[in-house]
């Protein structure tokens, strides 16, 4: 299995959904987002594994 580096903006969108699901954890209330908080997580680790496995992206 090659691994390649992920782009900067597939990283950047990796780092933001994180950071927004880490937000209701500390007491940042951003609407319903709290509910959904593992959810973006997920979609952030999803997001940047995608960038590393598939090359190009």
């Amino acid at each position: 299995m090659d691994l390649s580096a992920p782009t900067k903006i597939v990283f950047i969108i990796a780092v933001i959904l994180a950071i927004l699901s880490l937000l209701p954890v500390i007491g940042i209330s951003l609407g319903g987002l709290g509910a959904y908080s593992y959810w973006l997580l997920l979609v952030g680790f999803i997001v940047l594994a995608a960038g590393n496995l598939l090359k190009g992206i």
